[in-house]
C-alpha cells in the first residue's frame, strides 16, 4: 500500500515487513498491485486502469498503442505513438509551464528577492527529475532540446509566407 512521500517528494510503499520502500524501485508486477487508501476504501493506486477498474498490463498497453496507430492509419493520420511518448509529453509540458512560470515571477523581483524565490520553489528542471526518477538532472535535460525546437518551430509558423525584413539596411537608406 502507497503509505506516504519522501522528503524528495518520491512515493513510498510499506512492504510485507512494515519498512518504506520506494515505489519507483519496486518491480513494474508489484507496482501493479499496490493501493491507496481514500475515504471510499482501497483503490488501485495505477493511474491507467481498465474498463473494470483494474490497472492494465504491458501487453495490454501496447496492444492498445498498437490498434490506436493502426486506426490513425485507416484515416489517412500518419502518426505512430507509444506509451513512452506520455511520459516525454507530461515532461516537455510540464517543464515548459514550469519555466514560464518561474520566468514570469522571476522578471519582477530584484537578486536577493529571486535567491528567496528559488530557494523556496526550486529549479523547474529538477522538479521534473524528481517526478521522473532520474537521477541525474543532466538526463532530464534532454527535454530541454525538446522546448527549443518547439520555440523555433511555433516562431516559424507565426511568420506569413510572404513576409519580407522590415529591417532597413544602411545601404538602402533613402538619401535626403
Amino acid at each position: 500500500m502507497i503509505d506516504q512521500r519522501s522528503r524528495d517528494g518520491l512515493l513510498l510503499a510499506r512492504d510485507r515487513s512494515g519498512r518504506a520502500v520506494r515505489v519507483a524501485n519496486l518491480h513494474w508486477e508489484v507496482r501493479r498491485q499496490l493501493l491507496v487508501e481514500t475515504e471510499q476504501g482501497l483503490e488501485p493506486a495505477a493511474l491507467w486502469l481498465g474498463e473494470h477498474g483494474l490497472p492494465l498490463s504491458v501487453a495490454r498497453w501496447k496492444k492498445m498503442f498498437a490498434e490506436a496507430n493502426a486506426r490513425c492509419r485507416a484515416v489517412g493520420v500518419a502518426l505512430a505513438v507509444h506509451a513512452h511518448m506520455l511520459r516525454h509529453s507530461f515532461a516537455v509540458i510540464t517543464l515548459e509551464q514550469l519555466q514560464r512560470g518561474h520566468l514570469a515571477a522571476l522578471g519582477s523581483l530584484d537578486p536577493a528577492q529571486r535567491g528567496q524565490y528559488v530557494r523556496v520553489f526550486g529549479d523547474p528542471l529538477d522538479w521534473v527529475r524528481r517526478r521522473l526518477g532520474h537521477r541525474s538532472v543532466m538526463t532530464t535535460q534532454i527535454y530541454l532540446h525538446t522546448l527549443a525546437e518547439l520555440d523555433m518551430e511555433t516562431r516559424l509558423a507565426l511568420v506569413p509566407d510572404d513576409w519580407t525584413d522590415a529591417v532597413v539596411q544602411p545601404t538602402e537608406q533613402a538619401r535626403p
